[in-house]
């Protein structure tokens, strides 16, 4: 199989620590509470959204490591979710946290792109979403997916930084070129 596959997905899990690097660094120049400030978005605020991602990321990864491949760098503790979690749980109350374990979760991905086999993303995935629903197709479709939710989430956040007066500066993708 053709390395472009694998080698484009670990080209976007640098470009997801990257601008998640970005994001947080950005971030800080607001107080907790303007983080935490409903602004009208989808999960409400920016630190509502950044919870979301870590979830979001977490339910894919735990489902990349459910289809036969053994990926050392998906551990327990880095795929943790407390049970019934959906897509609006508060995993992270405090700043602090929620940066770590997003910076953790990143390193995490990197690796799990690194030692994605080149075949994976033509294998047939199966799985449940989040309804119990059972999906099967190329897991390129869904690792894709992955990859395309963390940048419209992000999309989200440059949003209510910008209303915010904060400018995280340049993200686009082929900027970490």
């Amino acid at each position: 199989m053709d390395a472009a596959f694998t080698d484009n997905y670990r080209f976007l899990a640098k470009y997801n620590r990257w601008f998640n690097q970005r994001l947080f660094a950005a971030c800080e120049q607001l107080s907790d509470e303007e983080r935490k400030r409903d602004r009208g978005a989808f999960f409400g605020s920016i630190h509502a959204t950044f919870n979301h991602l870590m979830w979001g990321d977490r339910v894919w990864l735990r489902r990349f490591g459910e289809q036969g491949v053994q990926f050392s760098s998906l551990t327990p503790q880095v795929l943790q979710l407390p049970d019934g979690a959906m897509h609006g749980v508060l995993l992270y109350e405090e700043w602090g946290a929620l940066r770590a374990a997003r910076d953790e979760l990143d390193a995490a991905i990197e690796a799990w792109a690194q030692d994605m086999p080149p075949d994976y993303p033509m294998r047939t995935m199966r799985y449940g979403n989040t309804k119990g629903v059972a999906r099967e197709h190329p897991a390129w479709q869904a690792v894709t997916h992955f990859f395309n939710h963390q940048t419209h989430h992000r999309g989200q956040v440059t949003t209510l930084l910008a209303q915010a007066g904060i400018d995280p500066g340049t993200t686009d993708l082929i900027a970490l070129v």
